[in-house]
C-alpha cells in the first residue's frame, strides 16, 4: 500500500533519520556541512517520494538517495579548501575520547575508498547482500568479494593500530 502524504513522508524520514546521519559523517567532516546536506538528502527524497513504489522497503529506498545526494555532495567538497571549525575539533577531541576502538574503526572506515565505504558500512548496518547490490548497482559476486577484502583490510588494519606498528 503506497503512502504519499506529508505525515507519511516525515515519520518515515524520523523512523530512519540514523541511515541519514550515518551516511552524512562518514563522508563530511564539518558540522554545518552535514547539517546543510541532512537537508539536502531530505529534500532530494521529498522530490522523489512520489515516485517511490515500495518495490524495495523504505530504508534501501532511502538509503539510495543519500548516499547519491552524498557522493554527488562529495565530489563538490573534494574541490574546496579545507578547513575545521573550532567547535568541531572541540567535538573531534571529544569524540576520539569518547570509544576509542569505535573511534579507530569509523576512521578506517572512513579512510576506504567511497564504494568500499558504501558496502562495509551498508554490511554493517544489517543489509544483505541482495539489497547491496541493489542500492549500489554492482553484481552480487563482487560485493561478496569486497566485503571479504573489506573485512581483512580493517582487521589487519587495526590490529596494526593496537600493537603499535601503523
Amino acid at each position: 500500500m503506497p503512502l504519499n502524504t506529508n505525515n507519511n513522508f516525515i515519520e518515515l524520514i524520523q523512523k530512519h533519520s540514523g541511515i541519514i546521519q550515518k551516511i552524512v559523517s562518514l563522508y563530511i567532516d564539518n558540522y554545518e556541512d552535514q547539517n546543510d546536506l541532512q537537508q539536502e538528502i531530505i529534500l532530494q527524497a521529498w522530490k522523489s517520494f512520489s515516485k517511490f513504489r515500495f518495490d524495495s522497503s523504505f530504508s534501501t529506498w532511502l538509503y539510495k538517495i543519500a548516499l547519491n545526494t552524498t557522493l554527488t555532495y562529495h565530489k563538490k567538497e573534494q574541490t574546496r579548501i579545507k578547513t575545521i571549525d573550532i567547535d568541531d575539533a572541540i567535538l573531534l577531541e571529544k569524540d576520539s575520547n569518547y570509544n576509542e576502538d569505535h573511534e579507530l574503526l569509523y576512521n578506517l572506515i572512513r579512510s576506504l575508498n567511497d564504494i568500499d565505504k558504501t558496502i562495509i558500512t551498508l554490511h554493517l548496518d544489517g543489509y544483505k547482500n541482495k539489497e547491496i547490490v541493489e542500492i549500489i548497482g554492482i553484481n552480487q559476486n563482487m560485493v561478496n568479494v569486497k566485503i571479504f577484502r573489506i573485512k581483512k583490510l580493517i582487521i589487519q588494519k587495526f590490529k596494526e593500530v593496537q600493537n603499535g606498528s601503523k
